[in-house]
Protein backbone atom coordinates (compact mmCIF):
# COMPACT_ATOMS: atom_id res chain seq x y z
CA UNK A 1 0.00 0.00 0.00
CA UNK A 2 1.26 3.72 -0.69
CA UNK A 3 -0.37 6.64 0.94
CA UNK A 4 0.41 10.04 -0.79
CA UNK A 5 -1.38 13.55 -0.15
CA UNK A 6 -2.93 15.48 -3.32
CA UNK A 7 -1.53 19.08 -2.14
CA UNK A 8 -4.26 20.73 -4.62
CA UNK A 9 -6.96 19.44 -2.14
CA UNK A 10 -5.09 19.63 1.10
CA UNK A 11 -6.55 22.59 2.84
CA UNK A 12 -4.09 22.32 5.97
CA UNK A 13 -6.58 21.32 8.81
CA UNK A 14 -3.84 19.04 10.44
CA UNK A 15 -6.53 16.49 11.18
CA UNK A 16 -4.23 13.53 9.52
CA UNK A 17 -1.27 15.00 11.69
CA UNK A 18 -3.46 14.73 15.04
CA UNK A 19 -4.97 11.40 14.04
CA UNK A 20 -1.50 9.56 13.03
CA UNK A 21 1.39 11.50 13.79
CA UNK A 22 3.47 8.11 12.73
CA UNK A 23 2.18 8.87 9.40
CA UNK A 24 1.81 12.43 8.54
CA UNK A 25 3.37 15.92 9.41
CA UNK A 26 3.03 19.39 8.13
CA UNK A 27 5.13 20.65 6.43
CA UNK A 28 6.25 24.33 6.16
CA UNK A 29 4.57 25.27 3.53
CA UNK A 30 0.97 25.02 6.05
CA UNK A 31 0.01 21.10 3.62
CA UNK A 32 0.20 17.70 5.18
CA UNK A 33 3.10 15.75 4.17
CA UNK A 34 3.50 11.95 4.40
CA UNK A 35 6.39 10.54 6.59
CA UNK A 36 5.53 7.03 5.59
CA UNK A 37 4.94 6.20 2.53
CA UNK A 38 4.40 2.70 2.75
CA UNK A 39 3.02 1.95 6.14
CA UNK A 40 2.17 -1.80 7.29
CA UNK A 41 -0.27 -3.36 9.83
CA UNK A 42 -1.95 -1.53 12.54
CA UNK A 43 -0.30 1.88 10.94
CA UNK A 44 -1.58 0.64 6.94
CA UNK A 45 -5.24 0.22 8.65
CA UNK A 46 -4.83 3.47 10.44
CA UNK A 47 -3.94 5.21 7.38
CA UNK A 48 -7.23 4.21 5.78
CA UNK A 49 -9.46 5.13 8.41
CA UNK A 50 -7.15 8.54 8.11
CA UNK A 51 -8.38 8.83 4.63
CA UNK A 52 -11.68 7.89 5.06
CA UNK A 53 -12.33 11.05 7.51
CA UNK A 54 -10.21 13.47 5.73
CA UNK A 55 -12.69 16.39 4.94
CA UNK A 56 -10.88 17.80 1.80
CA UNK A 57 -10.50 13.48 0.51
CA UNK A 58 -6.88 14.92 0.16
CA UNK A 59 -5.41 11.38 1.13
CA UNK A 60 -4.71 8.99 -1.44
CA UNK A 61 -4.49 5.34 -0.92
CA UNK A 62 -2.95 3.23 -3.08
CA UNK A 63 -2.79 -0.29 -2.67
Amino acid sequence: MKVTIDESLCTGCSLCTTDLPEVFEMADNGLAKVLVANPEGDLADKAKNTADVCPAAAILIEE
